[in-house]
C-alpha cells in the first residue's frame, strides 16, 4: 500500500484536499494529521475495521484503549457523552478550540463504537483548522491517538517527512501541516465533582478551575 503525502495549510485548508481526505476516511482509511499539539493518527469513528487497524499499528491491546474524539465544535458532544453539568460545558466553551482533552462520561454509543469496556470518552476540539475542517466535511468526529512516544522525545513526532518514513505503507495518508509540537494536550478529567488535571501539557492549567 502506498501512503499518500499531501501538504495542507492551517490558515486556509484547501477544500479539494479536505474532500480527498474525507473520501479516504469514508473508505475506511487511516490518516496521520496535525493538531495544535503533536501529530495524531485517526479514522472515522464509525469504521470498526479502521479502528482495529490503528490498534494494530500502535500495538494497543485490551478493552481499555485510550483514544479520543476530535470534534469540530461542541454542538455534537451530547451524542457521545452523558448530560454535562453547566460548569463543565462553560469550562469547555472557554478553553476550546485549544490544546485540551476533556475526559467525560460517555453515552451508551461510545463503548459500541470503540468495542471497549470504558465508560468515558476523551473529547478534543483542537485549535487547528485542518482536522476541524476534515471533521466538518465528514459530518462526525474522527478518532485521535497521539503518535508521540511518551517514553522519549523522538523527532518523527514533529517532522512530517520523518513521520511518513516511519508509517509509510501502514497508513493511507500523511498530511504535512508543518512541524508539530513535542508536547501533548493537557488532559482534564471532568467525570467527578471537580475538574482534575490528569496530565499537564500545552494547555494552560490556570484556565481550569
Amino acid at each position: 500500500m502506498e501512503t499518500l503525502f499531501i501538504k495542507m495549510y492551517t490558515e486556509n485548508p484547501d477544500p479539494a484536499k479536505v474532500e480527498l481526505v474525507v473520501k479516504i476516511l469514508r473508505k475506511g482509511g487511516v490518516i496521520i494529521y496535525p493538531t495544535d499539539t503533536v501529530y495524531g493518527m485517526g479514522c472515522d469513528i464509525f469504521n470498526t475495521r479502521a479502528i482495529d487497524r490503528i490498534k494494530r499499528i500502535k500495538q494497543l491491546k485490551g478493552k481499555k484503549v485510550d483514544m479520543s474524539f476530535i470534534c469540530y465544535d461542541l454542538s455534537h458532544i451530547s451524542e457521545y457523552t452523558k448530560s454535562l453539568p453547566t460548569s463543565v460545558f462553560k469550562l469547555m466553551k472557554k478553553t476550546l478550540p485549544g490544546p485540551f482533552t476533556f475526559i467525560l462520561n460517555s453515552s451508551n454509543k461510545v463503548p459500541k463504537i470503540l468495542n471497549t469496556s470504558k465508560k468515558t470518552v476523551g473529547i478534543r476540539v483542537p485549535d487547528n483548522n485542518i482536522p476541524r475542517e476534515i471533521v466538518k466535511e465528514l459530518g462526525n468526529p474522527i478518532i485521535t491517538t497521539s503518535i508521540k512516544d511518551d517514553d522519549e522525545v523522538i523527532e518523527y513526532s514533529t517532522d512530517p517527512e520523518l513521520i511518513l518514513e516511519k508509517f509509510d505503507g501502514l497508513v493511507d495518508l500523511v498530511i504535512d501541516g508543518g512541524y508539530g509540537n513535542i508536547v501533548a494536550s493537557t488532559v482534564v478529567d471532568c467525570t467527578g465533582n471537580e475538574p482534575e488535571v490528569l496530565r499537564e501539557g500545552m494547555g494552560d492549567v490556570d484556565l481550569i478551575g
